[in-house]
């Protein structure tokens, strides 16, 4: 059959649309938005060729509007799981040896069908399931998880390319074959792009997945299945479920053909599947992959050369887009005393301006947190400060859950560096901190750096070069993803890939080649050409 050596498109980064009044996009998400708020929907499990209904269901209802119903999603009993292993081996067998530029197609044509046909739905239910505003859906659900899917479909063709040396008479080659076994990737509420390519890296690679998206995600989960259909990818090859999460997780980690496990979520979870996974090791017939990005307790510093403005915007944007829901927020600053005056202005001044409400309204800046737990969380940190004689509310600080779960954005100022929100992780709008002397500037650095057990991202801020240059050193760790003069969110695919250490992860690097190969489990093929036909060697001679 005719072969070929085939280069894919190059990959570049989708342009973020305006959505500003009047344009075209803006009009179609609004209207597809609607379209959705007003219907319902029947998610069922996906299970090889079958969308299986077990009238065990949940309802599926706004953050912003909890009383309103948009659908409901069925869950999965132990059967099922165990159905969804035995159907992801069955589809390995051909999809493993499918050569690797059919499956490039598979998703490359997903990226095409996000960047046009389904870029509207997908951004209008990530902004009613998930309380988006459109701008943070079209940077997520749109445009990262197309960057995802066309910069992961080159990173295979660099991996491929990669190839070993020969020396004379042998021709040496390495191979990169899908592990052996199930992957088992479990998906966040708060990115769509996340929840996306966690699975379908995975099976870009040649692997098969069983998903477990997360509760709160599964409406835009929904739509990704309908690309990866529309796409064409095989069934059986991408299985998604819901249920109860422990029987789900131990179901699928107590299988001998368990492979590895993509998994973006919280520490103490990531770190009770570890766990599992040790107790089980003798079951397992591979060393399965461990791939997790966990919690965060991200910061900003500023040197006393800053310019305060910039301060206080990376602030207002890094610590209250999408409601501080993102794994990258600003949670914890370090302001030096000459400049707080100014940062403390700006950021009130800003913070009072933001309106708060559904998303279907542009005009809103936040919405609601994601769930009822959440804002109960939430608001005990907030009236923790506002009770503790070592912090004080500047601005928010207010909540209501009468229809939907909202929590003003809350700047907590404290003069206890160790107070408990400037070590714990909240993933809310609520943003703590800390003045320090201009002259101790290099011991704040100290703080910043052992304050919080995470190290996913950090920002610093400073016109001052060496200081610059000091920071960066003394904060080598504290960071897998760091920035200087710039808020600490907003990692792009192929720019800067995303993970981070401690508390914080595997650092694996989503969006990277690193990640990719994580995936694979490679061989290497060493072909002699005139094979020896005489044991003895020239030193064995008289």
């Amino acid at each position: 059959m005719p072969k070929g050596i085939y280069s894919v498109p190059t990959a570049i980064n989708e342009v973020v649309k305006s959505y500003a009044p009047g344009s075209p996009e803006r009009e179609s998400v609004l209207k597809t938005y609607k379209e959705l708020y007003n219907s319902t929907v029947d998610i069922p499990l996906f299970i090889g060729d079958e969308e299986i209904k077990t009238g065990n269901t949940k309802r599926l209802f706004p953050p912003f509007d909890h009383q309103h119903t948009i659908g409901q999603y069925h869950e999965a009993d132990k059967a099922l799981v165990e159905k969804a292993i035995s159907t992801a081996l069955e589809a390995r067998e051909k999809w493993a040896t499918m050569p690797w530029e059919h499956r490039a197609a598979i998703f490359l044509k997903a990226a095409e069908l996000l960047a046009g046909p389904y870029r509207a739905k997908i951004n209008a239910a990530t902004m009613l399931a998930q309380g988006k505003t459109v701008h943070q859906a079209e940077i997520d659900a749109a445009c990262e998880f197309i960057d995802f899917l066309r910069f992961n479909v080159q990173f295979m063709t660099e991996i491929y390319a990669q190839q070993p040396v020969s020396s004379e008479g042998i021709w040496n080659r390495l191979e990169h074959r899908p592990l052996e076994g199930f992957v088992y990737a479990v998906t966040p509420f708060n990115f769509t792009a996340i929840a996306g390519n966690l699975p379908s890296c995975v099976a870009l690679m040649g692997n098969v997945v069983v998903w477990k998206p997360s509760a709160t995600q599964v409406y835009s989960a929904n739509v990704i299945m309908e690309v990866f259909q529309k796409a064409g990818l095989p069934k059986g090859v991408i299985n998604m479920i819901n249920g109860n999460s422990a029987m789900i997780t131990d179901t699928l980690l107590d299988s001998p053909d368990f492979a590895g496990i993509h998994f973006t979520g919280s520490t103490g979870v990531f770190n009770s599947m570890w766990a599992k996974i040790g107790q089980n090791i003798n079951k397992y017939k591979t060393y399965p992959r461990i791939v997790g990005e966990t919690g965060g307790k991200d910061f900003v510093w500023a040197h006393p050369s800053s310019n305060p403005i910039e301060v206080a915007t990376a602030l207002t944007r890094g610590s209250f887009e999408y409601q501080g829901q993102k794994c990258s927020a600003a949670s914890r600053a370090y302001i030096p005393a000459s400049l707080w005056d100014a940062v403390k202005e700006r950021v009130v001044a800003d913070v009072k301006s933001f309106k708060m409400g559904s998303p279907e309204d542009t005009s809103n800046y936040v919405s609601a947190v994601i769930t009822e737990g959440s804002f109960d969380k939430l608001v005990k940190a907030i009236e923790d400060a506002k009770a503790s004689n070592e912090a004080e509310v500047i601005v928010g600080g207010g909540y209501d859950k009468s229809k939907g779960w909202f929590i003003e954005p809350t700047v907590i100022v404290t003069t206890n560096p160790k107070y408990d929100t400037m070590a714990t992780e909240l993933f809310g709008p609520v943003l703590t901190i800390y003045v320090y002397e201009d002259a101790k500037w290099e011991e704040s650095l100290k703080l910043v750096d052992e304050t919080s057990i995470y190290a996913l991202t950090g920002a610093i801020f400073s016109q001052d070069r060496y200081a610059i240059d000091f920071a960066a050193k003394a904060l080598v760790n504290a960071a897998g993803n760091f920035y200087i003069n710039d808020k600490p969110t907003g990692a792009v695919v192929g720019q800067q890939p995303f993970g981070g250490a401690r508390a914080s992860g595997t650092n694996d690097k989503a969006g990277s080649i690193l990640n990719l190969l994580r995936w694979v489990s490679p061989r290497t093929i060493k072909e002699t050409f005139i094979p020896a036909t005489d044991y003895r060697y020239p030193f064995l001679g008289e």
